[in-house]
């Protein structure tokens, strides 16, 4: 079954067909240094971090002192983790498998 978020439209559509066009970690480099600023890229690899710790089962106070997240964002994203699309979970996963 295919996921359809409730914020998908035209715009949207064009920004997953260019995500899926990237190749390699230059392309996405380049991507995000063009499409977000760096408070967006910092703050999207932040979530990464701590998701990737939840499911690592780190504390939370671990987690927020590794990361400098807040008890809110990790919150947030165990929530997602748990309860989400599984974005977190399938690219953690793909990750793990590419080692």
């Amino acid at each position: 079954m295919t996921y359809t978020p409730n914020w998908k439209d035209d715009n949207t559509d064009l920004l997953v067909k260019a995500l899926l066009t990237l190749e390699n970690e230059d392309d996405a480099y380049r991507l995000l240094d063009d499409l977000c600023t760096i408070s967006e890229i910092k703050a999207m690899a932040q979530r990464i971090q701590v998701a990737f710790q939840l499911s690592q089962d780190v504390t939370y106070n671990t987690i927020a002192g590794n990361t400098g997240a807040s008890t809110a964002t990790i919150s947030r994203v165990k929530r997602c983790l748990n309860y989400g699309a599984d974005g977190y979970k399938r690219v953690l996963e793909n990750m793990t498998r590419r080692k």
